[in-house]
């Protein structure tokens, strides 16, 4: 709001009113979590990723340690407790109106893990048990949406990045369920966390020495 100044546009008493409680539903996106310096009261770098550093500065390390796992995002980490801190922040700020997490997901660091997306499933379990831990607290959370069903366009990242549960081959556009897809679709029908029969029947995947890897790295979790 400092860096727009004037040009931010005027309401009128009436329309206020009409603002005011006006809020159905909170739906908000969540991939990562960033340490903020204040670049008012402090030196800050010069330049930055986004115009508003020109207030505060984000990073995703301290002291060059990053703040979670990395992931195929330069800038997006693995830090779940973000998510329940977000959610508990929303819930006092905007007096707890039901919230829906419209998109949360993990990009694969490497080509080499993309059907074999362990990281995946550990992200997602990792995230939700966040989500539950903010609901059994009081936040009215009502959906959860997984970024994305299937690999696709990214904005500045283009086709360079994927956060599908289903591969797609970009010549002949087939779509290939990854592990993450058969993990997700156990848990929705049963909330089956590493059952090898459903991981298997909706992923497609018939090697056993692939399910008996997965069972070991889900156990881990």
């Amino acid at each position: 709001m400092r860096k727009c100044g004037l040009e931010l546009p005027r309401f009128s008493h009436n329309e206020k009113q009409l603002l005011r409680g006006s809020i159905d539903f909170i739906g908000f996106n969540h991939y990562s979590t960033l340490y903020v310096k204040d670049c008012i009261h402090s030196a800050c770098p010069l330049g930055g990723y986004h115009a508003i550093r020109g207030f505060f500065n984000t990073t995703g390390y301290r002291g060059g340690v990053p703040i979670g796992e990395p992931t195929g995002m330069p800038r997006f980490f693995v830090v779940p407790r973000g998510m329940e801190k977000m959610l508990d922040y929303l819930k006092q700020r905007y007096n707890n109106k039901p919230m829906f997490i419209t998109e949360n997901g993990y990009s694969s660091p490497t080509p080499q893990t993309e059907l074999q997306d362990w990281n995946r499933i550990k992200f997602h379990k990792a995230y939700m048990a966040s989500v539950a831990r903010a609901i059994r607290n009081g936040a009215d959370v009502r959906g959860y949406s997984i970024w994305s069903l299937m690999d696709n366009f990214e904005w500045l990242s283009g086709y360079t990045t994927r956060f599908g549960l289903y591969y797609v081959d970009r010549k002949t556009l087939q779509r290939t369920p990854k592990l993450s897809a058969g993990w997700f679709a156990g848990f929705l029908r049963n909330n089956s966390h590493n059952d090898r029969e459903e991981i298997r029947a909706a992923s497609g995947h018939n090697n056993n020495i692939i399910f008996s890897q997965l069972d070991a790295k889900v156990a881990e979790m």
